[in-house]
């Protein structure tokens, strides 16, 4: 009975996702028809136009028809009468994402994460489906494949995610469990995967967090040139509030590109072009108002900023090693360094990830290559993270740490003392009397039951 009302759970929270993500575009839009229009629009259009909207904020591709009489109206070249767009408003995926994460969260509290992801992602999948069969458009068509598949997948990774997490914290009873007694079967080993996810998320955080504060000193510093390219469109209120609001859904995408500037590869607006630190390469470049943000030149000097990225990864290395250290679990050098490359490797996957979802074709021409390339910022991002977390965790363990590994030894070793009728046996009392204790100043610094204590001379004493 638990288990059915987990999955029933689980199904009313994917529900309440995909219900919720599709009011916030149906709401605003209806404002915008009834303004554009009045009440004697066509309303049947509505529906349609908030589906594909939806479906490309799940990473859906649109392929774009222009009307001939609108060709010629705008005086547009034919060959761009078609074309496609690609690149994900990432604002509505973390949406999902987050939504998703706290429906598997539930379930994993819950006692069956599996069941509750699982359940939660068929049910956004018959809402993905009747969405994709209901709304079609001449102007914008979504491949009805990828508009079933995409937004049940991009459910299914958040409530994995979330339900995993809890999961492996405090038991599943089931698979994750298995697993967990298999790493801790091998105690040198155990403490790994959670270094790597822990490490992996502070990474993830601060590039982040760096990214997003480089994106507001380029407004702050640059937003005349905003405002001007906002002027220059000679649009009403109504143009500009779809203008804004439709720039405010892609801020996530925007610090994707941001984040593959500051470590190295950067971005590309347009085919040819190019802008990162070691350099900037713009030709022209659309007239949409938050591409006033772009530089119009760099200095070699900017590739200080790949500074930051290891930077990260070093502080992540040191928060996993400190971490270690403070649960009493000493790794070896062979643990440590499948950590720093784990780290590396995940956070390099991520980045891909990312940039596959913020990358593609914004338009006709030379817009069909605009974003970050997934590969050059995979591997600068990973190597980077990779090198800062490597010089915090493959670095000489010190004179203290040293100190407190040896310590939690001998007092582990004198509690495993054997009993004889309740009392400890007589030998082993010449165990501890033979073994020097951690505190044992006549013990070599290299023993490994052992540490030196440096003897205070009695004249150091404070009056």
């Amino acid at each position: 009975m638990q288990r059915l009302l987990v999955a029933l759970l689980a199904a009313f929270d994917a529900a309440i996702a995909a219900a919720v993500g599709l009011a916030v575009l149906l709401a605003p839009l209806t404002l915008l028809w009834t303004l554009a229009f009045g009440v004697t629009a066509d309303w049947g259009a509505l529906w349609p136009l908030t589906g594909t909207l939806w479906e490309f904020g799940h990473g859906v591709p649109l392929a774009v028809t222009i009307p001939d009489e609108l060709i010629v109206a705008l005086g547009l070249p034919t060959e761009a009468a078609s074309f496609a767009v690609s690149i994900t408003p990432l604002a509505f995926l973390l949406f999902t994402l987050l939504f998703a994460a706290r429906s598997g969260k539930r379930a994993a509290t819950a006692g069956a994460w599996l069941l509750g992801a699982l359940s939660g992602s068929a049910v956004f999948a018959l809402i993905a489906t009747g969405v994709a069969l209901s709304t079609e458009l001449a102007a914008a068509q979504t491949p009805l494949f990828l508009a079933i598949l995409l937004p049940p997948a991009v459910y299914l990774v958040g409530a994995m995610c979330g339900g995993v997490r809890v999961a492996w914290e405090e038991g599943d009873g089931g698979l994750l469990d298995r697993i967990h007694d298999a790493l801790d079967a091998r105690e040198d080993w155990a403490a790994v995967p959670a270094a790597i996810v822990r490490g992996t998320a502070i990474v993830i955080v601060a590039v982040t967090g760096a990214a997003a504060t480089a994106l507001a000193v380029m407004i702050a510093l640059r937003g005349g040139e905003v405002v001007a390219l906002f002027q220059a469109a000679r649009v009403d209120v109504l143009g500009l509030t779809v203008m804004t609001l439709g720039q405010l859904v892609y801020l996530p995408t925007l610090i994707v590109w941001v984040a593959s500037w500051i470590a190295g590869p950067g971005f590309a607006v347009g085919a040819g072009t190019a802008v990162s630190p070691a350099g900037t390469q713009l030709g022209v470049v659309p007239g949409i108002p938050v591409f006033g943000l772009l530089p119009e030149n760099s200095s070699i000097w900017m590739l200080i900023i790949v500074l930051v990225p290891i930077a990260a990864g070093a502080f992540a290395g040191w928060a996993v090693r400190s971490r270690l250290v403070w649960e009493g679990t000493p790794l070896g050098m062979s643990q440590r360094t499948v950590i720093a490359l784990g780290i590396g490797a995940v956070t390099a996957g991520i980045a891909a990830l990312a940039a596959v979802l913020a990358s593609g074709s914004m338009g006709p021409g030379r817009l069909a290559e605009v974003g970050p390339s997934p590969l050059p910022f995979a591997l600068a991002l990973g190597g980077e993270v990779l090198l800062g977390a490597a010089i915090l965790l493959l670095s000489p363990r010190h004179r203290d740490e040293l100190a407190e590994e040896r310590t939690d030894r001998w007092l582990a070793e004198m509690s495993a003392e054997p009993l004889v009728d309740g009392d400890p046996a007589p030998a082993s009392d010449a165990a501890r009397t033979t073994g020097p204790s951690p505190f044992d100043d006549t013990a070599p610094l290299d023993d490994p039951r052992g540490f030196t204590i440096p003897k205070r001379d009695p004249s150091d004493r404070l009056d």
